[in-house]
Order: structure tokens, then sequence, then C-alpha cells
């Protein structure tokens, strides 16, 4: 199959008909495991349809994750807002604190998820020092990590009136990780799960386009966000683009930088 950045996919026959099967080398067994485990609590929120998980293992030295096989149609306004909707539903599945269970990945990268009840203790240590220590690492250091490091003493400042409550988000929900079924139906996959600021994931999904005014307005109705949501939106899309740094090289500096100096021009 066309379209994985990180693990080979395949539509693989078998007797009951076919499955989605992601392949990788062995040792990423417990990156599929992760991903297993979040689209189980995410199937058990009841809110947006995810592909069931059929199992996961190791065969002949490969890695491996299947999933129910969902055919796809094309996206509609009506879609976008029915995962408007159910996605505000989702968020409403909360937890005493922020975190998860377990370690898991966003992309290929190793995420962080150690409980903490300080969200902005949480986002600064679990998110962005992680990922400006394997910027750093890999060779993007200097001015990008120190004022990264700097923002990351600030980070309070953001929350100064606004106080989220850990939900349980998709992780990583961009314009590529959701479809609709030919009835029209929302599916979400791909996730990197954890309880975290709900307007992370809202975040999230005016990074890279691929929703409609549809879907925003629909999330609106069913749970309005905070009025400074939008001054936030470029603190949590920081981490992905830092992510994107790490994965893919250095066409992605530029704008974590930009970002970074517009967040702490912000800062007292």
């Amino acid at each position: 199959m066309a379209g994985g950045c990180i693990n080979e996919c395949l539509q693989w026959d078998s007797s009951g008909g076919p499955l989605f099967v992601k392949v990788a080398p062995a040792e990423r067994l417990p990156m599929f495991e992760a991903e297993a485990e979040g689209l189980d609590d995410l199937a058990a929120a009841d809110a947006c349809r995810v592909p069931r998980v059929l199992g996961s293992g190791r065969v002949a030295g490969r890695a491996f994750l299947a999933l129910e096989w969902i055919d796809f149609g094309s996206t509609s306004a009506r879609a976008e807002a029915l995962l408007g909707e159910q996605l505000a539903m989702l968020h409403g599945v909360t937890a005493p604190s922020f975190g998860w269970r377990r370690d898991n990945t966003i992309g290929s990268t190793a995420q962080r998820n150690d409980w903490d009840s300080d969200w902005a203790h949480f986002f600064a240590e679990r998110r962005l020092r992680y990922q400006l220590g394997l910027a750093d690492r890999n060779g993007h250091g200097g001015c990008l990590t120190d004022r990264g490091r700097l923002l990351c003493e600030h980070l309070g400042e953001f929350f100064v009136s606004y106080r989220p409550v850990p939900s349980l988000l998709h992780g990583d929900l961009w314009g590529g990780n959701w479809a609709a079924t030919r009835s029209g139906q929302p599916v979400i996959f791909d996730p990197a799960v954890y309880f975290g600021d709900r307007e992370a994931d809202i975040a999230m999904t005016r990074l890279f386009g691929g929703f409609g005014a549809s879907f925003y307005a629909a999330y609106e109705r069913a749970w309005p966000l905070d009025q400074d949501a939008g001054t936030r939106r470029v603190l949590y899309n920081l981490y992905h683009v830092l992510n994107h740094l790490n994965l893919f090289g250095g066409g992605y500096r530029g704008q974590a930088e930009a970002m970074i100096d517009d967040l702490l021009a912000r800062c007292r």
C-alpha cells in the first residue's frame, strides 16, 4: 500500500477477507504493541471509529500489526461535521493526570508519557525538552535548543487563566490520519494516544490542513474552545515541527526557530 512513510503497509489477503498489515524490523514490535493499545483505548471510548486490532507479533524476523480492513470513500462536509462531534466526545473521556500507562511513539520517535498532574510541566519535560534533546544529538543544537529550553522555563505563562483537563487524545491528528468510509462514517487511525489538553489535538489539525470548516464548527458546537486557544496552537504544534526536524532533517529548523521566537515574544 502507498502512503506509509514509517512502516511498510500491506493489503494482506486471508481466509476471512483482506487485512491491513504494518510491517517493520523486529525491534519495532513495542511500537506496534503501543499502537494497538492506543487503538483499543480509542475504541473503548465509543466516540470515534478506529480500525479493529486483530493481532501483532514477530514472524521471520519482522514485526507486524494486523488491523481490520476498511474500504474508504471520499470525504464530505457531513463526514467532517461528524468527526468534529465525535472528537469532542472522545475528549470528554478524562483521567486524573496527564500522560498514559506506557510510552509510545510519535511517528517513529519515542514519546514519553510518565504521569504528571501539572500539564505545563508535562508538556515542557515530556514533549518539548525531549525533542530538543534529540535535536541536539542530531546536530541541530545552538540557538534553536537554547531558546527552546528558555521557552520551557516560561511555559506556565500560557496557562495562567486556563486549566486544561486530561482528555483522551488521538495525539497525531493530521489530515493523513483520518478518512471516511463509503457510507460517510469518519475513521481515525495511526494514533499516538495519551491524556492531555484537548487543544493539542485541535492544534495539529491546523498544522498541515485536511480539515474543513464543518469539522471546526461541529466541534465548537459540542465543546467550545477557550478564547486563547489560538495562542497555544503555536506551542502545541512546535512539538510536531520539532519531531519532523528530528525525523526528516533541517528543512524544519527555520520553522521551529520562528515558532520559538514567536512564543518567547508573548512571554513576560
